[in-house]
């Protein structure tokens, strides 16, 4: 939601960055242009872009830039590189990373919040399927139980997302999960630690969503999850002003992967949005605007797989026609998909009614099939010429004469007896 606000000689435009981005500019310089020239503007955003300095130019006089940082005394021996690169974040704020592979990120996860259970956390998700998956699934485990855990992404309706905001905001400690949607113009007070369980698609989004935490002076922990193909993304966001520290993984994180699978099983639900989430996480890698960095034809389907607790893997053109790694993918045996239940009484039954139907289109389909290839054929030969018919009689009187002459011979050396050849001519007496 972006603010016009025009009070009097006023004008403020609100998260301005982002109105360009989405192609307001037009709209944005029309606004300006039907104002007093003689007024007040200001235009607010944590990032400034070229876009943003070009409208400041075009449409301000005598602009001013205003920027609030935090600063801290440095010890002498810090190089002045170091403190160029960490100058853009917050100084309580602690940046990290975990690197760890595809299947290793969920019990990673877990132990990092059972570490911290008493704070209040956001974790970022790539796609709206991922944060139902995991919305639907951590509830479930074991270890989570008594943790507040609360979706929220573009998908749902405003009166949900408000909900959902609204019962975050009110915790002193909890799990919000969610996508972008909450990366920017949210001011969630009390926010210790915000997961990147993946990394954003825009990497201008990094420096939006650790801002969730470290506000006014307080301390905040921001952690990303990168794969071990994912290295250099450190080095990009260290020139872009964002240093990270490495963040070691636990050897005693829980193995939840079977949890997870039996989650599955019991419940259709959980299967189908697994899968949904797999894909869509895949094909959001695809559209990752660093992609030099994040090469989606490097991604290993199989650990991926496995960290999403899949029971097999869906057979995505992706891995048909790319040859991704399936390496690490153990499919669960002796399990039919079509078998598995929705837990929901009422949604297994209509599933039920949904495959009876498709079943009964599928034989009515067959029948009209075999029905259009039997007038075909009659079609076909009514329409043949009298000269025609007469040809197809004659060879076939052709072929009866041969079979008769090859009974005959087989009689006159007693192969076969009168009565056998009766019957296989058809003479016998009835």
């Amino acid at each position: 939601c972006y603010l016009f606000k025009l009070v009097k000689q006023i004008l403020i435009l609100d998260e301005a960055d982002r109105l360009l981005d989405m192609g307001f500019q037009k709209q944005v310089s029309s606004i300006i242009s039907r104002l007093p020239k003689l007024r007040r503007t200001g235009l607010f955003s944590a990032t400034q872009t070229e876009a943003v300095e070009e409208l400041a130019r075009a449409g301000l006089r005598n602009p001013v830039r205003v920027e609030v940082r935090s600063e801290i005394k440095r010890p002498k021996d810090v190089t002045s590189s170091q403190q160029i690169a960490s100058s853009k974040t917050p100084s309580g704020l602690q940046m990290q990373y975990f690197q760890c592979e595809a299947d290793q990120k969920p019990q990673q996860l877990i132990d990092l919040l059972l570490k911290n259970k008493a704070q209040k956390i956001i974790i970022y998700f790539m796609t709206c399927a991922c944060v139902d998956y995991w919305g639907a699934v951590l509830p479930r485990l074991s270890l989570l139980k008594g943790f507040s855990l609360i979706p929220l992404h573009g998908k749902m309706k405003q009166a949900a997302r408000e909900k959902a905001l609204s019962s975050f905001t009110s915790l002193s400690s909890g799990i919000l999960l969610c996508t972008d949607v909450a990366a920017r113009g949210l001011d969630i007070p009390g926010v210790d630690c915000i997961i990147q369980y993946d990394p954003p698609q825009d990497p201008n989004v990094f420096i939006h969503r650790v801002g969730r935490t470290a506000r006014m002076g307080r301390q905040g922990t921001a952690i990303v999850f990168l794969l071990p193909k994912e290295e250099a993304y450190i080095e990009f966001l260290r020139i872009r002003r964002v240093p990270l520290e490495e963040r070691q993984c636990s050897d005693e994180a829980p193995d939840i992967i079977p949890q997870i699978r039996l989650a599955a099983k019991k419940d259709r639900e959980i299967m189908e949005k697994g899968v949904k989430a797999f894909v869509s996480y895949v094909r959001a890698y695809k559209e990752h605007q660093c992609s030099f960095i994040f090469r989606w034809k490097d991604l290993e389907i199989g650990k991926l797989g496995m960290g999403y607790g899949l029971l097999q893997l869906p057979a995505m053109p992706e891995v048909r026609h790319y040859s991704l790694s399936t390496q690490g993918f153990v499919p669960v045996e002796d399990i039919k998909l079509e078998d598995i239940k929705y837990k929901e009484k009422s949604r297994e039954k209509q599933r039920k009614k949904n495959l009876v139907a498709k079943q009964a289109a599928k034989e009515q389909k067959k029948q009209q099939s075999k029905a259009t290839t039997k007038a075909s054929s009659s079609v076909a030969t009514s329409k043949k010429t009298a000269k025609q018919r007469r040809a197809v009689q004659s060879t076939d009187d052709a072929d009866e004469l041969e079979r008769d002459y090859r009974l005959l011979k087989k009689l006159k050396k007693g192969r076969i007896d009168e009565n056998e050849f009766a019957k296989l001519t058809g003479t016998e007496e009835l």
